[in-house]
């Protein structure tokens, strides 16, 4: 990735299960803002991955800035969903919901894939091989070690 860079996690819980008029309205509102985001890369959204739990989803997403991140979360769709959330969910209990963010400086990240399609950093910047100076963790956080094991010859 080339320069900093936010990460941000949010997601939902369903704290009461039968209240399915309180918790699908809210599910159902990412996809819009993830289609809104990807049809309009200027607003600085480079990536999402989506994981569900018994419970709930969450969102791993990739942003270019967090003054565009901000930006977004005070207008466009998000905006409209979140007041609705506010009016139908509010304090209630029915619905939880949850945001993590983190402003990444270069050199202060490192990550790997293994047998993996893009994914996750790898699909908002670029998959490098993790081969030579990328080979190692340390390596990749801009120190010098030796591979604990050798590195498999590939096979392809």
């Amino acid at each position: 990735m080339e320069g900093p860079f936010v990460v941000f996690i949010i997601g939902m819980r369903i704290n009461r299960l039968l209240a399915f008029h309180k918790w699908v309205p809210v599910a159902k509102a990412m996809g819009p803002m993830i289609k809104e985001l990807y049809q309009n890369p200027e607003i600085g959204f480079m990536s999402t991955e989506f994981f569900w739990n018994w419970r709930g989803l969450t969102l791993l997403q990739y942003w270019r800035t967090y003054e565009q991140l901000e930006k977004y979360a005070r207008g466009g769709t998000h905006l409209v969903e979140w007041k609705k959330f506010n009016q139908s969910v509010g304090t209630n209990g029915t619905v939880g919901i949850y945001h993590e963010t983190y402003m990444i400086q270069p050199g202060q990240y490192e990550c790997i894939y293994g047998n993996m399609p893009k994914f996750g950093l790898a699909k908002a910047g670029t998959h490098i091989p993790a081969v030579g100076r990328m080979e190692t963790s340390r390596r990749r956080m801009g120190g010098d070690n030796d591979p604990a094991v050798p590195t498999p010859k590939n096979r392809q």
